[in-house]
This record gives C-alpha cells, structure tokens and sequence, in this order.
C-alpha cells in the first residue's frame, strides 16, 4: 500500500464545517484517476485546524468515496490522548493506514517524539507512516530516531522532507536509510519539487501535494520513474517548474487551493481561518500558471 503515488486532497472548509460534496468529490477523483493511495486529513487536507467530530466526518466521506482505493488518514494532535482519539475515528471509518506527525507547541525532544510513536502504535490495529514535516511541526528526525521508531509495531513507511538535488547525491541518501530501516518499512519522499528525484532515486513512494487536486501530470511522473525511465519523470516533472516555484514562494497549500478553486474544484474561501489564502497578485499568478499548463478538473 505505501508505494507509488499517495495523493493528499485539500479538506474544503467552512466556518460551518467541512464543505462535504466537494470533499467527496475530491476523493472520486482521485479515486477515478488510479493514484495508488489517497492522505486524506494530511497537512492539504488542515486536519490541524478541525475539531475532533469534523475530523472524523471527513474520514467516512473519504472511505465511503474512494472505492478500492486504500484511504490514510492524518491522525496527528498536539496531545498524545488526541492522537489516539483520532486514531480510534480513523480505525472506525474504516481507513488502511493513519500518518502521525509530532505537532508540537512547546517544541518536542526525541525523547517525547518516540513515545509519542510508541503509545500511539501500542493501540493500533492498521499500519502508521511516519510524518516527518519539518516545516509544520518544526521538529525534524534524525537517522537514529527513524531507526527507533520503525522497530515499533505497525509502523509500516516514512514520510522525507524531500532529498538532495543532485541525483547521486539522493540516490546515496536513500540507500543510507535503507540500511537503517527494517525491510518492511517503505520509504516516501514528500515536498513535490523532489518527487522526481526522490522516485529515481529508488523511493518507494511519492506523497504528493499536486497529486491531490490534479493526479495526471503526478501519475505521469510516478510512473514513468517506476518503470525506469528517469528521463521522462525528470521531464515530466521540470515542465511543472512554474508550480514549484509557487510553492517555494507562497507555500503549497495556499497555492493548490487557488489552484483548484481556480478551476472549480472547491468552493471560493474554502481554508480554514485564520488562513486567509493568496493576495489578488499572487492569485493571478496562480491562474496564470495554471492555466499555461493546462491543468483541469
């Protein structure tokens, strides 16, 4: 399950609650396109800004939508006893998998992080991807900490914060947490400018951002590397350039929910407050890039 494309959809939102049909929709898309997996509730989808019922709704709209296709919820708090409470919503919608990332507001030490892993991996029933989201939760791994949490039971892949530019350099960099990592335990490279790279570099997975509101151009990537053919994922993948750029600049969730919004995927105004979205400039910028790569709903 935690291999190929995992496509992360935005939560569309009101101040009323999620903005249900267009989730739903959102998911059957996904679902429909053929991405192997969908990260429903992962730092797209702002599971850190809804309440524990809204959390939960989503999920069975996201398992009663998505078909065949294997549903992974985020399930991360910033209290261990949410976590497992999340976890417990998550099991009961029927998910194959939950991803915990270690949110933090006093910052967290290893010590906390892994028994964090450890208490939320002794009440689970599906498998858990580590999270590791530097720019969200603000604590980052080290390769020892990745070696003792993926001994735990149940943890069944990791989530990187991206890899090196250099293709070599990256190919090293995965072999290194290979000969860290039990064989059980997959390997996924996140942050969308590094899918390519991380895929030919021999990552199991790719846990995409774009993927969720536009698959095609992701799945064109996915599986040209998957295949072999590094050339065309890295083509594939530079034609997108545009987009990453957004993302550096204005960060990705902003920027994918103008682009979806866009192209009337979701509802206008649909981020959690008190995220407001891009500016009139930044937002023509979006649709003008959109719009020159041709990406539709």
């Amino acid at each position: 399950m935690f291999t190929g494309l995992s496509a992360f959809p935005l939560t569309p939102v009101t101040e009323d609650g999620v903005e249900e049909d267009s989730f739903a929709a959102l998911v059957a898309r996904l679902a429909g396109a053929g991405v192997d997996s969908i990260g429903a509730l992962g730092s797209t989808g702002s599971y850190a800004y809804l309440r524990r019922e809204e959390r939960a709704r989503a999920l069975r709209i996201a398992v009663a939508n998505a078909g065949s296709t294997p549903v992974v919820a985020g399930i991360g708090a910033l209290r261990t006893r949410h976590a497992l409470e999340a976890a417990e919503d998550a099991q009961l919608a029927g998910v194959a998998g939950v991803l915990l990332a270690p949110m933090s507001y006093q910052r967290l030490t290893e010590y906390e992080v892994f028994g964090l892993f450890e208490d939320v991996t002794a009440n689970l029933s599906v498998p858990l991807v580590v999270y590791d989201n530097p720019g969200t939760t603000h604590f980052t791994f080290t390769d020892e900490l990745y070696a003792r949490v993926t001994e735990l039971p149940h943890v069944a892949s990791i989530k990187i914060p991206g890899v090196p530019a250099d293709p070599e350099a990256a190919r090293a960099r995965v072999e290194e947490l290979r000969r860290l990592l039990p064989d059980r335990v997959t390997v996924g490279v996140s942050g969308d400018v590094y899918g390519a790279t991380g895929l030919n570099a021999g990552c199991d997975a790719w846990y995409s951002v774009i993927a969720g509101t536009f698959p095609e151009p992701a799945l064109t990537i996915t599986r040209a590397a998957r295949s072999g053919d590094a050339d065309g994922a890295r083509q594939a993948a530079q034609r997108l350039q545009p987009l990453w750029d957004l993302f550096a600049r204005h960060g990705s969730l902003r920027v994918i929910a103008e682009a979806a919004e866009h192209v009337g995927l979701i509802p206008p105004r649909s981020l959690p407050l008190p995220v407001r979205g891009l500016g009139a400039e930044a937002r023509a910028q979006v649709a003008d890039v959109v719009d020159r790569l041709g990406l539709r709903a």
